[in-house]
């Protein structure tokens, strides 16, 4: 399973907010099939299949133009471990475990 971190920035918009941007790319991955989500206050994290993943990246990517944005700039960081299942979950258990 890969695990991404998606950040994506519409550039050129009306005003300097963004959460409406952020809301509609949100309802965007809701359509997805195949991942899982998680907002945070800097990004999304997906995770699912390689496959998976990468068709909802480029949606988010999309989403910004679809509502009036002239530019977008999307970072994305993918952890894709095939050795054992792996999660966002999981990778953070693994820290507090360590931590006790």
């Amino acid at each position: 399973m890969a695990i991404a971190e998606v950040t994506v920035i519409p550039i050129g918009t009306a005003t300097t907010s963004l959460s409406s941007y952020v809301a509609q790319m949100q309802q965007v991955l809701a359509e997805q099939k195949g991942i899982s989500y998680e907002l945070t206050s800097m990004s999304t994290i997906i995770e699912g299949t390689l496959p998976d993943v990468w068709q909802a990246i480029a949606a988010l990517h999309e989403a910004p133009f679809l509502a009036g944005a002239q530019r977008v700039s999307t970072s994305v960081k993918i952890d894709d471990r095939r050795d054992k299942a792996s999660s966002s979950a999981q990778k953070l258990q693994s820290v507090r475990d360590k931590l006790k």
